[in-house]
């Protein structure tokens, strides 16, 4: 059985908004938006005029260039380490047979 969403309030550049989450979610969420704020509170407070939408669409693009770039280093970590593991196996079969 799944448990019932709680409501979580949050503010992002001085507005509140609430939003439904799993209990074991909360914190996850109010960070998530602690981050989100600060984020949009930088490109707000960087001068330019911008409308709400597009700070929030410059946030959302920064957000995902770092997770491309995250998902990307992951990949190559992990090929990294799969390609050592099969070293090893094979310098551990090697010995074996001697």
């Amino acid at each position: 059985m799944s448990t019932p969403a709680e409501p979580v309030s949050v503010t992002i550049l001085e507005k509140k908004y609430q939003f439904a989450c799993a209990p074991d979610q909360r914190s996850d969420l109010i960070e998530a938006a602690r981050q989100l704020d600060e984020r949009m509170s930088e490109i707000k407070d960087a001068g330019r005029l911008m409308s709400l939408e597009r700070i929030a669409l410059q946030a959302a693009l920064n957000f995902s260039a770092e997770l491309v770039h995250l998902r990307r280093n992951e990949d190559l970590r992990e090929d990294k380490i799969d390609r050592k593991i099969r070293l090893l196996a094979e310098q551990l079969e090697d010995a074996l047979a001697d």
